[in-house]
């Protein structure tokens, strides 16, 4: 159990995008935590994406990344964003480890976590290999697959959320189910998106709603708040 619960609530978030501060403000302001995976040669861009409305996706400086992630996790994403398949084996290696790398040194404690970057198949059995293999340090890797379950997925390194917070009222009917819970084995809510994300929608309406079911999710007895790293690597029992 954590902490003597048997509920546990995570979040993960991608790209080190400048909305991490405002979707961090939320967070804190409910106790939740949440991993943010980064990608360390991407640091103080500035850019914008096209999704419907231009949104901005420019990403947080390389110098403000410790305070600004204070409080949650600090994982991996790769150095530059590639479709990992899609590399040969240095080529992941290299992505991979000097992202952990240089965000090691950055956060000022290991990092031990990643996300694949990119849509659709962005990691397959080859990848997962060479990364247990060439870079032990990390210990969990999340995919962008849901599962809309809270079992523990059974393989770190292919960690399937529970759901992408754009699929709303799913990720909703979820947390109220999740609420509701009375379990008796180890559950896990397991949440993750890109913060820039909120921002497609007009007045600020998706940060309100998220607001709002942050808001209803924290400060309950039975739940464990952590991030990926206290959430997976306290597990109640073995996963590998």
């Amino acid at each position: 159990m954590w902490n003597g619960k048997l509920k546990a609530l995570t979040f993960s978030y991608d790209d080190g995008v400048l909305q991490d501060k405002r979707l961090i403000r939320i967070l804190d302001r409910y106790g939740l935590k949440c991993t943010f995976n980064l990608n360390s040669a991407r640091f103080g861009r500035t850019e914008s994406i096209h999704s419907g409305r231009t949104v901005d996706h420019s990403t947080v400086a390389e110098p403000d990344v410790r305070a600004v992630y204070a409080g949650h996790e600090i994982a991996a994403h790769t150095c530059t964003h590639p479709m990992l398949p899609s590399l040969d084996e240095p080529g992941i290696v290299s992505e991979v480890r000097k992202d952990m790398e240089k965000l090691s040194a950055l956060a000022g404690y290991p990092v031990c976590g990643m996300a694949y970057p990119g849509g659709g198949v962005n990691h397959d059995e080859r990848v997962i290999g060479v990364i247990k293999k060439n870079v032990p340090e990390i210990r969990y890797a999340r995919t962008i697959t849901s599962t809309y379950s809270f079992d523990i997925p059974p393989r770190l390194l292919e960690l399937d959320p529970t759901v992408f917070h754009m699929e709303w009222d799913r990720m909703v009917e979820l947390c109220h189910r999740f609420v509701d819970l009375e379990p008796d084995r180890p559950q896990m809510l397991y949440i993750w998106g890109h913060a820039y994300e909120f921002d497609a929608a007009e007045h600020d309406a998706y940060w309100t709603r998220f607001e709002d079911l942050c808001r209803f999710l924290g400060g309950r007895n039975d739940i464990f708040y952590g991030t990926n790293r206290e959430v997976l690597l306290d597990l109640p029992q073995n996963h590998k």
